[in-house]
């Protein structure tokens, strides 16, 4: 699973229309969301760092919601964007969540483990867990 990072608001127009999971690494204004949806019409997550969240309107969250895209809180720890534009969750992590989830544990405990030992956000760790489920 990547993570297509986006860290100048002119890179937003420039992206595959395919993209479903985008971090933003600047404090986006409505207008940079409304252009992100409008170029990338299949995106299902639109990632933040805790310090930009705080900064995003209540018709922007609205806007979301009503187009299905979720906004989570979270930041690819290490990630090089000169290097690659993609962050990569590793398939070593996506097996973990599979398997805590047929071991029958709760939704909060693989959360909470997993984002503990991979540097993910819990809510991207849940992210991962509802799509695994559902695909």
């Amino acid at each position: 699973m990547r993570i297509r990072v986006v860290s100048i608001r002119e890179e937003i127009f420039t992206l595959n229309p395919n993209e479903r999971l985008v971090h933003l690494a600047f404090r986006p204004s409505n207008k940079d969301i409304f252009g992100l949806i409008e170029t990338c019409p299949k995106i299902e997550v639109i990632q933040l760092p805790k310090s930009y969240m705080a900064t995003v309107s209540k018709s922007i969250e609205m806007f979301l919601q009503m187009q299905r895209v979720q906004l989570l809180e979270g930041d690819v720890w290490g990630h090089r964007k000169d290097i690659n534009e993609y962050f990569t969750i590793s398939s070593s992590v996506i097996e973990k969540i599979k398997n805590m989830k047929m071991e029958g544990r709760p939704a909060e405990e693989i959360e909470k483990k997993v984002s503990r030992e991979s540097k993910l956000n819990p809510s991207m760790v849940g992210y991962i867990l509802n799509k695994e489920i559902t695909a």
